[in-house]
Parts: structure tokens; sequence; C-alpha cells
């Protein structure tokens, strides 16, 4: 049986040989050589006419995209109709590096500078997972339903590394994603003034000329950015968690100084104990602090922003603040203050950028840099003399 079953493989597998290069043989004979009558087994369609890989109408729009810059007029226009989309690219020209993107916007800016100031410019912080996007979503639609036009300026962390961000604020304000009275910009802290973005100020002249009355703007966490936030906010709202430990032992003191107000948020179901309690301990320490310029006195509330419970209590209190300060004017003299201290935030910034893209400097830094690694010169003795050749150039 062995010997005739070896042949049966054997033709076998010639035959399978044969039929190869039959169809190897047909191949350039017919479009589809599987339809030849030696294979009705089997029909091959001609199918369609396949598209190119390269979709020529999606092309066109991205180019159409990348249009040219508006006019600064049309800028301007634009934002008094508070049109979203040319305010969204006026925003990103102030956000640009590029030195013809900051003309322009320096521009849009002088134009817009008298429509600004008509609003109230709340700054918002807390400590990680304290749910400051939620808090401020419940706090955002409580004024667009009484007829506010709110913005938000979220100052979202850049990496150190990568200087990359997830800019994810508008995915956890859905709702106030959605609301047509509410406009919400997320941007790169671009590792700039301790975490919030070098211009969110400018970005806020832009909102008020757009016709926005209530500025919320978000910082990165407790930590530096505070006292930025501070320096362009007229109400500063400090946002706690009860029931993470002590207290008062994971918050500075200095921004505790700065809060109008400390709302403790998460106030629901078996927290409100807690919260409570935190609360009263919050008190208490407030009154070791000295009394505020602006005669106010911090209050301490509890909310919960899921349940949206404590939101109204919370901007009663923002709407008491400004109703008393600009009666007793301090209102109006910390926008002066603030408006003096970025004046000179931009000068040193402005002189900053200066010295270190000027050619000469830069040569010169990497030579002073090679002395003070080898320890033929003190970081502090190089720097001055640096800054006195940077001196003389200038001059």
């Amino acid at each position: 049986m062995a010997p005739v079953y070896g042949c049966h493989l054997f033709l076998f597998q010639f035959k399978n040989i044969v039929i190869l290069l039959y169809l190897i043989e047909m191949k350039g004979n017919m479009k589809h050589m599987e339809n030849n009558p030696e294979f009705k087994s089997l029909i091959v369609q001609d199918g369609i006419e396949q598209p190119d890989s390269v979709d020529n109408h999606s092309v066109q729009r991205f180019l159409q995209k990348k249009r040219k810059l508006l006019l600064v007029d049309d800028y301007v226009n634009g934002i008094r109709e508070c049109n979203i989309t040319i305010l969204s690219q006026a925003v990103t020209l102030v956000e640009s590096s590029r030195p013809e993107h900051h003309q322009i916007a320096q521009e849009i800016i002088s134009r817009c500078l008298p429509f600004s100031g008509e609003s109230i410019r709340v700054g918002i912080t807390g400590v990680p997972g304290a749910g400051k996007s939620t808090f401020i979503e419940a706090l955002g639609s409580h004024i667009t339903r009484q007829g506010g036009k709110l913005a938000v300026l979220a100052i979202d962390p850049s990496s150190e590394r990568s200087k990359g961000s997830i800019l994810g604020d508008k995915t956890r304000m859905e709702e106030l994603s959605t609301d047509k009275h509410a406009y919400i910009r997320p941007s790169p802290s671009a590792g700039s003034l301790g975490g919030v973005a070098r211009k969110t100020r400018e970005t806020i002249i832009l909102c008020e000329a757009a016709g926005f009355d209530h500025i919320f703007i978000e910082t990165v966490g407790v930590g530096q950015s505070e006292t930025a936030v501070h320096s362009m906010s007229d109400f500063f709202l400090l946002l706690m968690l009860a029931g993470a430990g002590d207290e008062l032992q994971g918050i500075k003191r200095g921004i505790m100084e700065m809060a109008d107000l400390i709302a403790i948020n998460k106030a629901d179901g078996n927290n409100i104990e807690k919260a409570q309690m935190a609360s009263r301990q919050y008190k208490n320490a407030l009154h070791l602090f000295p009394k505020k310029e602006s005669g106010w006195e911090p209050q301490v509330l509890t909310c919960s922003a899921i349940k949206k419970t404590g939101i109204t209590e919370i901007w009663s209190e923002i709407e008491k603040y400004k109703k008393r300060t600009m009666n007793n004017k301090y209102f109006s003299q910390q926008r002066n203050a603030q408006s003096i201290f970025w004046m000179h935030e931009t000068i040193q910034e402005q002189m900053k950028r200066a010295f270190y893209q000027h050619p000469a400097m830069k040569k010169d830094l990497k030579e002073f840099e090679q002395l003070v690694l080898k320890n033929n010169l003190s970081p502090f003795i190089a720097a001055g003399k640096l800054l006195d050749r940077y001196s003389r150039l200038i001059h």
C-alpha cells in the first residue's frame, strides 16, 4: 500500500504545479483568469473603480483653512460682534510667539481696550482633586441662566519636558461648553508666571470687548501661579476639599490671605459632616490674618458642585463683594494697581527676551557658561559681566 500511496501523492502535487503554471501563463491574457471555464467554481467580479488614496476635496478644504490673516479692523469688528471664531483667532494671535503675530495682536488689544473693564473677574484655584472644573461649570451655568455672559480662561499645565498640554477643560465642562452664552478658552501655561499663561490678561481685554461681563480665570492648582491670578482678578476664590487630611497643613498661608472666599466642595452624602468641620477650622484660621485693605471679611461656605447645592450662596457673596468694594472705591483702586503691576512685568519680560535673542549675547553666553562650568568664574560675576556687555551693545 505504501508505494501506491506515494504515487498518488506525487500525482496530486504534480497536478497543483501544472495548474499554478497555467494560471501564471493566463495572467497576461485575461483580466480575471479565475473566470476561465476551467474554474467554474470561482467567479470574480470586476468590482468598482477605486478612488485615489488622497481625497482631493479634503485637501482643498484644508488649504482653505490655512487662509491669510484678517485685517485688524476685521478682528476688532468680529470681536465687538461677539463672533466666537474671530475672537478665538485673535486670542491665538495673542498667545503666538511669532513677531508678526505679536504686532497684530497688540494693535487689536489697543483698539479693544476702550471697550474693556466692564466685567467681574474671578480667579479660582484649589487643591488637586477639589473639583474646580465641575465647580466652574455649576457656577457658570448659574450665571448664564440669570442672563450673564461668561468667559472661562482655563490655564492648563504644560509639561516641563515636552512643553505640551492636554487642554481638556472643554471635555470636563460638557454643559457649559454648549452654552451659547459661555466661552471656554483652555490655554497652555507654557511654563511662565508659575503656570499662568503670560497672555491671559490680554485675553481678558478681548473677552470683555466681546461683551462677556463675567470672567473666570482657573489656575493649574495651588502654587506660585496664584500670585499672578490674584494680580489680574477682582475676586479670589479658593476651593478646598474636606476629609483629605489636615485641612490647614497642605496649603500655604499666603494663598489663604489672598482668598476672598473659601468654598469647601463635595459637601454631600457622607461628607457633609466633614465639610462642616473643615468650615469651622478655616473660619477660625481666617480670624488670625490681618484685615484686608478692601474692608471685606472673607467667608467660608460649603457646596456640592455635583448636587449644585450652595452655588447660589457663593455667587451672592461675590456680588456683595463687588457692591461693597465699588462703594468704597477699592474695586477701581485695585484695577489701577494691577495695570501698573503688569506694565512692570511686561518690561521685565521684554528686556529678558531682548537679552537672550541678541545675536552677540548668544555667542557670549556660551563662552561664559564654559567659564562657569570650569570654575574660572562665579555665576554671579559672569551674570554681571554679561549684563555690562549687553548694556554697551544697546548704547
